[in-house]
């Protein structure tokens, strides 16, 4: 197929999009632009926006509208995204998504993929999430690390992150419900929608998105 397509990826956190957006950003050759990468890189940074964010992350709550809008229009504007973009964590809510149509103008999305998985399983996986404070590499207690939680790719110290525990997860997920899951009824009654089953392998569930994708965009194009 045509390398280059303007792709949304939606489902819960937990459901494995950061894993299969690096891969299907691979094979279409576009960017990966996650907001979460882009606000945790703000945190770590110490800046003035990255301690602001820090408090709503630590909650599990979602960053305010007007700032996340303004960070990916932002990064939509380099030059790599100009002719395709992977959105990994962006629109969460309506008013995200019209002002993602505003931005991407005068093109428009090509679609909107979303990654099912049953609430239960992501919970079980974020709960046992592990990451490396220094280089961001994931683990988990079923795949920790070979050396007393000690990163294998960096030797930083690998740590539950404050919004995995179990209390914040749940916010997130209710969070999720009440004000991201109305996006799938607006991109599906824009006919941009696709459900993917999330469950199974990492080779699996890529090969589902892979037979989406290219279905979408060969009826585009």
């Amino acid at each position: 197929m045509t390398r280059g397509a303007r792709l949304v990826v939606l489902g819960k956190q937990g459901a494995g999009k950061g894993t299969q957006c690096v891969r299907l950003s691979h094979y279409l050759a576009v960017p990966h632009v996650s907001t979460g990468d882009m606000l945790r890189s703000a945190v770590k940074a110490g800046t003035e926006f990255g301690q602001l964010a820090r408090a709503y992350m630590d909650r599990g709550e979602l960053i305010p509208d007007d700032v996340v809008m303004g960070l990916v229009e932002e990064r939509l504007a380099e030059p790599d995204a100009s002719r395709g973009f992977l959105l990994d964590g962006f629109p969460r809510t309506t008013v995200q998504a019209k002002a993602l149509d505003e931005m991407v103008k005068p093109n428009s999305l090509d679609l909107v993929l979303d990654l099912d998985v049953p609430t239960e399983l992501v919970l079980k996986r974020l709960s046992s999430r592990r990451v490396c404070s220094t280089c961001g590499a994931i683990y988990s207690l079923e795949a920790p690390p070979k050396l007393n939680w000690t990163c294998d790719l960096c030797g930083g110290e690998v740590v539950q992150r404050p919004d995995d525990t179990e209390p914040a997860i749940r916010r997130r997920l209710d969070l999720y419900e009440e004000s991201t899951a109305p996006l799938l009824k607006f991109y599906s009654d824009r006919n941009l929608l696709a459900v993917v089953d999330g469950v199974g392998t990492p080779d699996e569930v890529m090969e589902r998105l892979i037979e989406v994708v290219e279905a979408a965009i060969r009826d585009k194009r």
